[in-house]
């Protein structure tokens, strides 16, 4: 079996490559520009026993998307998992967002998720087999301040997914997201003191996500036992948004 991520080479990317490596899966790391972060993803990969194949791409590329997934087929086979989890944010108040940074945050967070799921979706559906997880966020639920681009980017997330749910149900394959609130991550580590209070004290469970957390959440969605759920968006936020 392989797990095709996006976003692999650290934070929730990274946990998802190790957590499916764990259960057996062949893993393919897709990752923007940190080489050295992915290179030690690989290696902590491969040193759980599963074959992998890492490498760079601009996942709002389509053509390079569509050289990468049939590579990807050539080297380990057939991909059962997809994980579009690539993401980048450009906040600002929308008085004073660029054009610009409103275009990269929705080519990168949402059409880089239709790009893989176009290139592989005549796979899936010859398959009559797959899981396809879209990582949305609490914020495309809820909306923030200064991130109308990537709760744009990750509401639209929500609605591919739905889409795709219903056009590849009858195949056997589902499509779900997961909306992760507040994890502990390199962006996260970086808030001190007052803001990091704030953001605590706003989640019921009182304490900010894990990695595992969401990666836990999607290897259950490929699992057997979620075989029955699709156009799902499965809220991993200790409370944060009900």
């Amino acid at each position: 079996m392989v797990a095709l991520i996006t976003g692999a080479s650290r934070g929730i990317g990274r946990g998802c490559a190790l957590e499916f490596a764990k259960r057996g899966y062949d893993i393919a790391l897709v990752y923007a520009g940190n080489h050295n972060a992915a290179q030690a993803t690989q290696q902590a990969v491969s040193a759980l026993g599963v074959r992998t194949f890492c490498c760079a791409c601009d996942v709002s590329d389509f053509e390079g998307v569509g050289a990468l997934t049939a590579r990807v087929l050539e080297e380990l086979g057939p991909i059962r998992v997809l994980v579009n989890n690539a993401g980048v944010t450009a906040d600002n108040l929308l008085l004073k967002m660029s054009e610009t940074d409103f275009d990269r945050v929705l080519d990168i967070n949402l059409k880089g998720a239709f790009n893989f799921i176009k290139h592989s979706y005549s796979h899936f559906m010859k398959q009559r087999d797959g899981r396809i997880i879209n990582i949305s966020s609490v914020i495309g639920q809820m909306g923030n301040p200064g991130q109308a681009n990537y709760a744009a980017s990750k509401a639209g997330l929500i609605g591919l997914t739905k889409s795709v749910a219903r056009e590849l149900a009858s195949r056997g394959v589902t499509c779900n997201a997961i909306a992760p609130g507040y994890i502990e991550t390199d962006m996260t580590t970086t808030m001190t003191g007052q803001a990091r209070e704030a953001m605590t004290s706003a989640i019921p469970m009182k304490r900010v996500g894990t990695v595992s957390d969401v990666a836990s959440a999607a290897a259950f969605l490929a699992s057997a036992e979620a075989g029955y759920i699709t156009g799902q968006v499965l809220s991993v936020n200790g409370g944060l948004y009900m």
